[in-house]
């Protein structure tokens, strides 16, 4: 189940919906809408569900991600799931306040790559965490293009 959301919100809504929007011919190019539901699906939906997992159910995530069974980690998961909401709700909002797709794809690209690092560097991965790794250094790697081009467009 987890795969499932993951592969949904990180690459097939994303690119269903930048393929979708090119159909519909609007005027918006190809980096806006990278950008924008990227933005939206991957920096916003991703975490606001994880959030919404970590703070009503916090043993998931220490458990399966990290791999710790002390009870005691939960209130500092729950923590991490309040900083998810926050950055999930950025990345929403910005559907509907084209402005604020630059500061969160900046929150995401930061977050997703300092993330994914930290798995990539992790020893003994077992398969949440390498999903977690995959999915987060794809989400920087698609924010890095989008914020570098955005950038030189305006330039």
């Amino acid at each position: 189940m987890y795969l499932a959301i993951i592969l949904l919100l990180m690459f097939v809504l994303p690119l269903g919906s930048v393929v979708a929007e090119a159909q519909w011919g609007t005027d918006a190019n190809l980096v806006f809408m990278i950008g924008k539901w990227f933005v939206f699906w991957g920096v916003g939906l991703r975490l606001l569900v994880a959030s919404l997992k970590q703070i009503v159910n916090p043993a998931f995530t220490a458990e399966t991600i990290f791999g710790i069974t002390d009870h005691k980690a939960q209130p500092l998961v729950q923590e991490i799931g309040f900083g998810n909401l926050s950055i999930g709700m950025l990345g929403l909002l910005s559907f509907f306040e084209p402005q604020w797709i630059v500061p969160a794809a900046v929150t995401g690209c930061l977050f997703f790559g300092l993330a994914g690092l930290k798995h990539l560097l992790e020893p003994g991965k077992n398969r949440s965490r390498t999903i977690a790794m995959v999915s987060d250094l794809w989400l920087f790697f698609v924010l890095a293009f989008y914020l570098s081009a955005a950038f030189f467009q305006n330039a």
